[in-house]
């Protein structure tokens, strides 16, 4: 952030009207944005340089800025009000799951006065579990003000600052949770197969420490005991959430002698894995095998045939992780939010040609 310092020289008050409002302890952010009669968020764009604010605007702000003398730093700001006006967003790795949240945070803080601090806990080499305790100790207290944190592998009950667990890997038993109901989203893609005519359904099932893969798997065996189609464990194998697992495990399925007529993955990237497989055996999508995903990240509309998925709302999770954290920064209460999974149906899936 750019580090403001001026120095006036001293004039009549007259000279200045600006500067009756001085008073002996420090200027804030809030003194700048009331005498320049604009948001405090307008102010902080200003002192940041971003883009969006008029000229007129900016200029004004400015000369507001050093007629008071204000002065912008984050550190030496954390350290006189305990406050930086940073979000963080905490995440294992860069990865399209992650992207999607991290800008639903980052628009839902656009007309605030919080930036933005996006760090990848898990990237180096070595041991990362709990990486989220190692993370949070760098940051929070003087970089950051509370932490939105995407997947994070254990509970953290006794943080030093507030935060918010999107996708937890134990589930929902933190004091502020985000989720999608991973359960209702599972079954509703086990029920359009089996719509379509499928009986032979396998899935690539998630990581095995997360709860939302145990819950998706847990919804496709639920969907088809409602549907009266004996669970086969032939037709279940590992996905991993990651190509060169998913990519192993979709051989596993694709190369029984009985092979399944349709997949459900338990993530997009897994279920683009399986139409890539599926490709090098000679199988058509969705003429020879119908594939859906879970997730909805923009890959799964752009790859060839598009992909029927179980659409997560990335970019509300996101939004909603930051209303809470700030209820939670205001002394407010934390609290569970669950938002509603939706099957997306493109070009993926067909029937089966006995049901056409």
């Amino acid at each position: 952030m750019t580090e403001l310092r001026t120095t006036p020289t001293p004039e009549p008050a007259s000279a200045h009207p600006e500067r009756s409002v001085r008073r002996a302890s420090r200027v804030t952010i809030r003194d700048v944005a009331r005498t320049a009669g604009v948001s405090v968020a307008t102010v902080s764009k200003v002192i940041n340089g971003r883009d969006g604010i008029a000229e007129a605007t900016s200029a004004r702000v400015l000369r507001v800025v050093e007629d008071l003398g204000y002065e912008s730093s984050l550190v030496a700001a954390s350290m006189r009000r305990r406050r930086t006006h940073v979000i963080g967003v905490l995440v294992a790795e860069f990865e399209p799951f992650a992207l999607q949240l991290l800008q639903g945070v980052s628009d839902s803080l656009a007309d605030t006065s919080y930036d933005v601090l996006a760090y990848a806990g898990s990237v180096s080499a070595g041991d990362h579990v709990g990486w989220e305790r190692r993370s949070l100790s760098r940051l929070a207290g003087t970089l950051i003000d509370g932490a939105v944190l995407v997947t994070p592998t254990v509970a953290l009950p006794s943080a030093s600052v507030p935060v918010v667990a999107i996708d937890p890997h134990t589930g929902s038993a933190g004091p502020a949770t985000v989720d999608t109901d991973n359960l209702a989203g599972a079954r509703l893609a086990t029920e359009h197969l089996i719509a379509l005519g499928h009986r032979r359904i396998a899935h690539l099932r998630g990581r095995g420490d997360l709860e939302s893969a145990r819950l998706r798997e847990q919804g496709y065996r639920d969907a088809l005991a409602d549907a009266g189609i004996p669970f086969d464990p032939a037709l279940i194998a590992e996905g991993g959430y990651r190509a060169p697992e998913a990519s192993r495990g979709a051989a596993t399925l694709l190369d029984l002698a009985d092979r399944p007529t349709a997949v459900f993955a338990a993530n997009d990237l897994s279920a683009i894995e399986t139409v890539r497989v599926a490709a090098t055996r000679g199988l058509r999508i969705p003429d020879d095998l119908s594939v859906v995903g879970f997730d909805d990240i923009p890959e799964a509309s752009a790859c060839e045939p598009s992909l029927t998925t179980v659409r997560q709302p990335l970019h509300r999770m996101g939004a909603a992780a930051v209303q809470l954290l700030l209820t939670m920064l205001d002394g407010g209460e934390a609290g569970h939010h669950r938002m509603p999974a939706e099957l997306i149906v493109r070009g993926s899936t067909r029937p089966l040609p006995e049901h056409t």
